[in-house]
């Protein structure tokens, strides 16, 4: 081929590349606006539009053209945010502005940022908070078997006999929150008289005070010190840092492993 036709093909793959649609949901979730589950949301709620014609989920969006979600304008990729926060207790794991000790009003973050994996109002501890939503998907995905850290107080002495039936396992239920499970083994060790560790793969509704009440404890402090390979460490209560480069890519190579062994186990699924 002439090199004025290799630089006029180059040129054309170069504007069709610029020109790549690029599908809603993943739109907004780069823009920081929330996941891409939410996302789907907002689009059948009739919330989102571009061009100023309401959207369709599975639509796509074309550089230059306007997406605004509600009367907020949308713009493109931010850059990305990735905190640990250490969250006080009395603060709630909601979006909701309306709830006035929610996340996003204690932190007033300059940026729009949202939880990967709540913490409930009476507990503490590490939050990892994002405005990347494919990591927010990724952290959330129980059956990844991810690891979250606590260490718990209780109110009477901790017996071997109730560290063994937490680790085996506890069939919890409620039948107003539609509970009714049992909860994978896990790896719980004693550190006081008061006071156990233990380490979960899944993140029930109120999982550790659930499984602690089967066996007649009633949790006093609950703390997350681990997601994964983030640790608290010694962030002071109420303060938040950034995740280092080394923390981030560390975390993404453990969720991309995990992904890649679940599509490995899929396809050798008969």
């Amino acid at each position: 081929m002439p090199k004025r036709n290799i630089k006029k093909a180059i040129t054309e793959e170069y504007k069709n590349t610029e020109k790549k649609p690029v599908r809603l949901n993943k739109y907004l979730s780069d823009a920081g606006i929330c996941s891409r589950r939410e996302a789907d949301r907002l689009i059948e709620a009739g919330k989102v539009y571009i061009d100023g014609v309401q959207a369709v989920c599975g639509g796509k969006v074309l550089p230059g053209q306007k997406v605004t979600v509600g009367k907020k304008a949308v713009g493109g990729r931010r850059e990305r945010v990735a905190l640990a926060v250490n969250k006080p207790v009395g603060i709630v794991c909601t979006e909701d502005m309306r709830v006035k000790h929610n996340i996003i009003r204690f932190l007033k973050y300059p940026v729009r940022i949202t939880y990967a994996g709540r913490l409930d109002k009476d507990s503490e501890g590490l939050l990892l908070m994002t405005n990347d939503g494919d990591l927010i998907n990724q952290i959330m995905r129980a059956r990844n078997f991810h690891e979250k850290e606590y260490k718990v107080t209780v109110h009477k002495p901790v017996t071997e006999e109730f560290l063994k039936g937490m680790a085996e396992g506890v069939h919890i239920v409620d039948r107003e929150k539609g509970l009714d499970e049992v909860t994978r083994p896990c790896e719980v060790e004693k550190v006081g008289k008061y006071k156990f560790r233990i380490i979960l793969t899944q993140g029930l509704n109120r999982q550790i005070r659930r499984m602690c009440q089967v066996f007649g404890y009633e949790v006093t402090e609950l703390k997350r010190v681990r997601i994964m390979n983030i640790e608290l460490g010694n962030l002071k209560t109420g303060a938040y840092r950034k995740l280092t480069e080394e923390e981030l890519k560390e975390l993404r190579q453990t969720l991309e492993c995990t992904d890649s062994r679940k599509r490995w186990r899929m396809r050798k699924t008969p």
